[in-house]
């Protein structure tokens, strides 16, 4: 099986790609194609599922929410899909953005940082559903100065646990993934 992940950003790559191995299956092959903004990836999706010839083949779409309202946005896209011939790919949206889905695992940002200290804000009321924080990149950049979209994804994600996040549309995200595996892999 081939699962290949259709991302607006680099960050979100380098974030999916320090945990997905391990919530998938021997034998199933990942495949990023990332791209430069919300709205290359929109245009890119039709071309991309029209055009891939792989067997065995199956699309990821992940996009931020932004301003969007997710169910809409999620409809839109979904709709793409189907009205090119690819009816069973996921598409998850991120909200508001990837930090949200960082800042669901405090014990991750902890240990990434080497700041044993930040584990405690994870029970903290604000930091309890990240998707609901607008300003979620500036609240990590608060928590950590510094902080860096990529460089930032890349340290946090070799320790996310994907059964242990406050972020539902990360939970979203990874029960998806699992669903999708689950049904086409052979």
């Amino acid at each position: 099986m081939n699962l290949i992940f259709m991302l607006e950003e680099p960050s979100m790559r380098f974030f999916i790609d320090g945990f997905i191995h391990r919530i998938l299956p021997d034998g199933v092959h990942v495949q990023y194609l990332v791209h430069e903004g919300k709205q290359d990836l929109d245009k890119s999706i039709p071309r991309k599922l029209r055009a891939w010839r792989m067997p065995n083949s199956y699309f990821v779409i992940v996009r931020d929410k932004d301003a969007e309202e997710p169910l809409v946005l999620k409809k839109r896209l979904s709709d793409m899909c189907v009205a090119n011939d690819r009816p069973e790919s996921l598409v998850r949206i991120a909200v508001h953005h990837l930090e949200s889905w960082v800042l669901g695992d405090f014990s991750a940002i902890a240990l990434a940082f080497n700041k044993p200290n930040l584990k405690a804000l994870g029970a903290n009321r604000k930091y309890r559903n990240p998707d609901n924080l607008a300003n979620a990149s500036e609240e990590i950049s608060r928590i950590i100065p510094g902080y860096q979209k990529v460089s930032g994804a890349r340290e946090v994600s070799k320790y996310i646990d994907p059964d242990n996040n406050s972020s539902s549309s990360f939970n979203v995200f990874v029960s998806g993934v699992k669903t999708l595996v689950a049904t086409y892999h052979v």
